[in-house]
């Protein structure tokens, strides 16, 4: 009985007494082939080069900079070598390059409608600031005085309870509890030294104009001061001589583009020659 074969793109006819024959044949062919296969995947591992790099010292990374530092010392004769220098640069960040993303498959991942991300970790290198830190601001009066006696703000909780209806309203603002009561001045009673027909309503009110006038006023000093204080370099006030002040009342005159030279003169003084 003939059977058909397909071997090696043609087709034999087989009998018993080729079966042997065959076998020595096809396993020769599988051998060949094997070998054939090998030399390709050698031939492709020849061209694509191993992400498995060591090193004698191990890297230090920062990954959420995306960054690696390599402290390992280079090769002099190779930097030194023109031919060669160009070459080993490409292979050293390569190598590199190719830790840093070993490193960044270690990473934690997420899946997401945008694909699939990597959370990085926090930053280990302090980058230097670019500008200088900003100066502290001089202390008014006020602050000077509740910094020595220990006094700190203290912020007005914004829910109140309420002890008729027995439940926690707003201070102010929408459903406050203030709004549905009577006015606390209602009535002011009259002093016995006081004139009869004055109105109390009235002089409460200009007495509390008189405050605020005496507020701004303060803070206008206390600005003066913290200008003049920060132009002579120094943060209290007291700490200035008259020598000082001067100057920085003479830098604050000439502080205009012209210099202070068509600027009206605020004193019946001679213009301060200038000093070759």
């Amino acid at each position: 009985m003939y059977r058909m074969i397909h071997v090696d793109e043609y087709i034999l006819p087989i009998t018993r007494k080729h079966v042997c024959g065959l076998a020595g044949y096809i396993q020769h062919s599988t051998q060949s082939r094997s070998m054939d296969v090998t030399e390709i995947l050698s031939a492709h591992e020849a061209k694509v080069q191993s992400i498995t790099v060591e090193k004698p010292v191990p890297l230090d990374y920062d990954l959420n900079l995306l960054s690696t530092f390599d402290i390992n010392p280079f090769d002099e004769k190779k930097l030194k070598d023109k031919s060669q220098l160009e070459s080993y640069l490409k292979e050293l960040t390569r190598d590199n390059t190719q830790l840093l993303i070993n490193e960044l498959f270690k990473l934690p991942v997420t899946s997401s409608d945008t694909g699939v991300l990597a959370t990085l970790p926090d930053r280990k290198t302090v980058l230097p600031r670019e500008k200088p830190l900003p100066k502290d601001k001089p202390l008014t009066r006020w602050e000077k005085f509740a910094k020595a006696k220990g006094i700190t703000k203290k912020k007005k909780e914004r829910m109140v309870y309420n002890e008729e209806t027995g439940k926690y309203e707003p201070r102010w603002g929408y459903k406050a509890k203030n709004k549905d009561e009577v006015a606390d001045d209602w009535l002011i009673p009259v002093p016995d030294n006081a004139d009869p027909m004055e109105d109390q309503y009235q002089k409460a009110r200009e007495a509390k104009k008189a405050r605020v006038e005496k507020n701004n006023k303060r803070q206008r000093r206390n600005q003066e001061e913290s200008a003049a204080a920060i132009i002579a370099g120094k943060k209290d006030i007291k700490e200035l001589k008259k020598t000082e002040l001067q100057a920085a009342i003479a830098a604050a005159k000439q502080s205009t583009a012209s210099l202070g030279k068509f600027d009206k003169p605020v004193s019946v003084k001679k213009p301060k020659k200038k000093s070759k």
